[in-house]
């Protein structure tokens, strides 16, 4: 007589009733996990800023569309890998504690045949997951931010430094100072030139305007000044400066809140000119792009470890599973900030330190793999 978990007709080919049944409830674990903590944190978030809601008078359809329905995509895929390790302990180790597994280990099912279904549950969160990272939620973190600088932070609208100082080509420098994003205007703004560590040239300019359409940078004086070999330098001045630079005007926000609003596409564009130009952010800018890919991949590697380490029944039950699983996934988190930090201070290469969590836990994931009941 063949083992319960052949028969059946699947919905997917190759799938058995028992592999929809894990599929089904691990999935409804997360789900449940996600909507539970969302409604949580919607509620603590809302009464924390009900006061700034009340203040700017921001109607309920706005605060639940522009800001909410914003927000949510990004808290989830931010902790997903969480949610999907917390989903897979609790649901495996309750099949322990009931022996389950055993029973289907003894029915004839190899523990490797046990992960398939688990996987394919990982495959559809991870798929949803890239695409929240790599295409929504950067669209949706425009209206998110655009809904806090009205509603919430108000006082903090100023979205530049005071002192920007940008690579525009290689030997070519542009010093901004005081932009502000409403006029279009800084106060002062100097081209530098550069042979070498030897400055040859600069182009200086007070209350420049910059054309959102022409993308041009003028102003009504400027003066130029050279310096030869010897040191000595010329002075020019000159009227009406009307300039194309290789320079938009959103480099001159913070790269690190710019970046985060930008889909895959034009994240990739905007590294290849910023490489181009020999700017100091590449590396933020590559962090930012490795971690969009490296986290989702996170979720097969959590799920591996969670279905590994709950699959045997211990004396403590869910509880324990669920205690060492948390503290396994907090230090996968944990890791994965410190690494980023390693990589965006230039102690490592971006590629390896954004990887290595993945790497590490990986090793961890195939020892417990070994260690598990078969």
């Amino acid at each position: 007589m063949e083992p319960q978990y052949k028969k059946g007709r699947s919905w997917w080919p190759g799938l058995k009733i028992l592999d929809r049944y894990i599929i089904r409830k691990f999935l409804g674990t997360y789900i449940f996990a996600i909507l539970m903590i969302v409604v949580v944190v919607v509620i603590f978030d809302y009464v924390e800023k009900i006061d700034d809601f009340t203040e700017t008078q921001a109607t309920f359809k706005s605060i639940m569309l522009d800001y909410y329905l914003n927000f949510v995509p990004f808290f989830i895929n931010q902790f997903s890998a969480l949610f999907t390790f917390i989903a897979c302990i609790f649901f495996t180790s309750k099949l322990a504690y009931q022996t389950e597994i055993v029973a289907m280990l003894s029915g004839g099912m190899s523990f490797r045949r046990l992960m398939w279904p688990y996987f394919i549950a990982a495959s559809v969160i991870t798929t949803l997951s890239l695409v929240l990272s790599l295409w929504v939620i950067p669209v949706a973190q425009r209206d998110c931010v655009a809904f806090e600088q009205k509603h919430i932070r108000r006082n903090q609208r100023f979205q530049y430094e005071r002192h920007i100082y940008r690579q525009i080509e290689p030997g070519t420098f542009a010093y901004i100072r005081g932009f502000s994003k409403n006029s279009s205007q800084a106060a002062f703004m100097a081209l530098e030139r550069y042979e070498g560590s030897r400055m040859i040239g600069t182009l200086e300019a007070s209350e420049v305007k910059f054309d959102d359409e022409s993308k041009r940078w003028s102003a009504s004086r400027y003066i130029t000044r050279s310096f030869d070999e010897k040191g000595v330098e010329t002075f020019t001045q000159y009227r009406n400066l009307d300039t194309l630079l290789n320079l938009d005007v959103v480099e001159l926000g913070r790269v690190s809140e710019l970046i985060k609003t930008m889909n895959i596409s034009e994240l990739n564009d905007f590294l290849d000119q910023q490489r181009a130009k020999g700017s100091p952010s590449i590396r933020q800018i590559e962090v930012e792009h490795h971690t969009r890919y490296a986290y989702p991949i996170g979720t097969f590697i959590l799920t591996l470890i969670g279905v590994s380490l709950s699959s045997r029944k211990v004396r403590g039950g869910t509880g324990l599973h669920i205690g060492i699983g948390i503290a396994l996934c907090f230090s996968y988190i944990m890791l994965n900030r410190v690494f980023e930090e390693f990589a965006k201070g230039g102690t490592m290469p971006t590629l390896l330190a954004v990887w290595l969590p993945n790497i590490i836990f990986t090793i961890i994931g195939i020892y417990l793999y070994r260690k598990a009941p078969k």
